[in-house]
């Protein structure tokens, strides 16, 4: 098999450059960056090109702004819009209400066939007009996006709508999503109703990630694209932020109550920052912790632990903890009458409402040139007449981030404290809602953002991977144990291969056997190619010859439950990639799996792709004379292998 399959591919061209590359170079000898040991013995074996952290990978998502324009043309995109941001109590000219329209007029223009998806509720509906009725709300928007938006009355979904309409009239309103049981609960039977006739999802609804709802999660298993929007793909770059630590010293101040559903994201805070400043209802616990007398209305008894554990972690890390030194107070017998109470004196007949002036104080004296995250209120009290303290905080950061502080702001409480006073603030970062930004520092996958198509986070430095990075690429997608591309790169040191699997422990195994047989044209990649593939392979310098998939697990599940390698996104990515004449080569030990594989291809490469000669019913030799481990598995026990080798025209 080893013979016939080398001259198969010296004959046919297979991926490696035409006959007058085919023969085999003296082996390329390993520079010293790239020793064995600087991979086994460092633990940098796990490449940050090649490894990424998985529990952070879910946010670097493919947004609109980087899908190729000309694929939008004549597609039907459903974009799910935060009804809060296009109506008027954000104001008519809020930076968040532009990228929102943005993104629709951008994909209008593009000329996409534009399904708007929103909901509303009741609260909302009675604060604004322009959502009393969906007519009403496609009215309004017709007036922001100056384009007629068409409402369609009744369950959601293009069965409802005559398509004939759709000539005239570029963008359809459904509506109101909370008026049907099936978005709340992430119903199957209803997000594929409210995706048929969709192929590409668009999210642009960031305020709510942290919800597993039919429009933003169910609905991503029946598109083929799934987005994020301008506007969500700016909060996410936002959010990321939070986490970043390039920049310090980085201050937290940290306010509201219920310490013990907020303690795992304050131990990532501890973990993250260079001090944190308790205010509100968290400060009586750090303040218990630290064995101050605080009334034990104050407490929540059930959080002592968690209190002791975050001073630890601090104490470890020799990072400062502050709480406020003096507190605005209210008198229990006569309401009218407030006073400064120092925080560690007696608070017996008056009731804590706000952070008083040395506390304020303290915190301008500490964040000159800081980088300060301000999340959760610093009132005791809900009063709004009783909110001196926050309002001169936010004074303060104001302040700080024209003096050169990035300043993040997390919830109501610190942005309208802040633009109450300012009437902007536009130099700081702003999330309304608070509860993403939790459920984020908590260490939580935010289901509206896992469910969009990921995209490889690093360009990856093809120069130091590959000796030669303008040779022919071949990229086998689901490399596994990588087995079969050790051989092909020994056999054919004329072109670099490249491996994409997801088991990350696989690719470290792969890493470490690369630098024991010291390769230079072989390299192996952690990520799901399903999404990535385009976003990792354009960037290579040379050309892409050859694309393998051999032996994807065969999954029977029905057609709307089943996860495949092979979608219609892969399949565009490849052909779009691939050189003239270069190759496809499939394989599986089921049938059925190549033919839905072979299908695949044929259906989404819009003719790019044919059949490369006889493939004899699927039953065509190995060309390359090296068997994957699997199909040694499969051969050795005597069953058939099914091949096939698609050719782009």
């Amino acid at each position: 098999m080893s013979s016939i399959g080398f001259q198969a591919a010296t004959h046919r061209g297979y991926f490696l450059g035409g006959s007058g590359l085919c023969r085999l170079k003296c082996r390329v000898q390993c520079s010293q960056l790239w020793q064995s040991t600087s991979l086994v013995n460092n633990q940098k074996e796990k490449d940050r090109y090649s490894c990424i952290d998985q529990s952070t990978s879910y946010l670097h998502v493919q947004s609109l702004r980087n899908f190729p324009t000309g694929k939008l043309c004549g597609e039907v995109v459903m974009v799910r819009l935060d009804s809060a941001l296009l109506l008027g109590h954000l104001g008519p000219c809020t930076f968040s209400l532009e990228r929102a329209l943005l993104t629709i007029k951008y994909l209008y223009k593009a000329r996409a066939k534009v399904i708007i998806v929103t909901s509303w509720d009741t609260t909302l509906q009675s604060n604004n007009p322009e959502v009393k009725s969906i007519d009403s709300f496609a009215e309004y928007l017709s007036s922001l996006l100056q384009v007629e938006v068409i409402p369609v009355d009744g369950r959601p979904g293009l069965t409802s709508f005559k398509k004939e309409e759709w000539v005239q009239n570029s963008i359809i309103l459904f509506e109101n999503l909370l008026n049907f049981r099936g978005e709340v609960a992430n119903c199957n039977d209803f997000s594929q109703k409210l995706a048929s006739g969709a192929t590409i999802f668009v999210n642009d609804s960031f305020s709510l990630s942290h919800k597993i709802l039919a429009s933003t999660v169910g609905i991503t298993r029946f598109c083929y694209a799934s987005l994020a929007g301008f506007h969500f793909d700016e909060e996410l770059t936002r959010l990321i932020k939070i986490t970043d630590t390039t920049r310090r010293p980085y201050i937290a101040i940290v306010g509201g109550g219920n310490f013990l559903r907020k303690a795992p994201a304050l131990r990532m805070l501890i973990s993250l920052c260079d001090g944190l400043f308790f205010v509100g209802k968290l400060s009586f616990q750090i303040m218990k912790g630290l064995g101050m007398p605080v009334p034990s209305q104050f407490i929540e008894r059930n959080a002592i632990m968690e209190a002791l554990q975050i001073i630890q972690v601090a104490r470890d890390r020799n990072v400062p903890i502050y709480y406020p030194t003096d507190l605005w107070c209210l008198n229990n017998d006569n309401c009218g009458t407030s006073r400064v109470v120092n925080s560690a004196g007696q608070l017996d007949g008056w009731t804590p409402a706000d952070i008083g002036p040395s506390t304020l104080e303290k915190i301008s004296s500490i964040i000159p040139l800081y980088k300060i995250l301000w999340i959760g209120s610093t009132k005791y009290d809900l009063a709004e007449e009783f909110s001196v303290g926050a309002t001169q905080l936010g004074q303060i950061l104001e302040k700080a981030s024209f003096d050169s502080c990035e300043v993040i702001l997390v919830g109501n409480a610190a942005c309208n404290t802040l633009r109450r006073k300012t009437g902007s603030s536009s130099q700081c970062i702003e999330f309304k809602n608070a509860t993403v930004v939790w459920e984020f520092l908590k260490g939580r996958i935010l289901p509206g953002i896992a469910a969009l198509d990921k995209r490889y986070p690093y360009r990856i430095p093809w120069s130091t991977v590959f000796c030669d990075s303008t040779l022919p690429l071949v990229v086998d997608i689901g490399s596994g144990n990588g087995l079969f591309l050790f051989e092909m790169a020994k056999r054919y040191e004329c072109s670099n291969f490249l491996g994409l699997e997801m088991n990350e422990k696989l690719v470290i195994r792969c890493l470490q056997g690369m630098a024991l047989y010291e390769k230079r044209n072989l390299y192996f990649v952690s990520t799901n190619a399903t999404s990535t593939f385009h976003s990792i392979v354009s960037s290579y310098p040379g050309r892409l010859s050859l694309v393998t998939i051999q032996c994807p697990n065969p999954d029977f599940n029905k057609e709307q439950n089943r996860w495949r390698m092979v979608r219609r996104m892969l399949v565009e990515a490849v052909a779009d990639l691939l050189q003239t004449n270069g190759q496809v080569y499939l394989q599986s030990d089921v049938e059925s799996v190549l033919l839905g594989m072979k299908e695949q291809f044929l259906s989404y490469s819009n003719g790019q792709l044919v059949v490369d000669g006889d493939d004899c019913g699927h039953r065509m030799e190995n060309p390359f004379g090296v068997a994957s481990d699997w199909e040694r598995h499969v051969l050795a026990r005597g069953a058939p292998m099914y091949r096939t080798m698609l050719r782009k025209v």
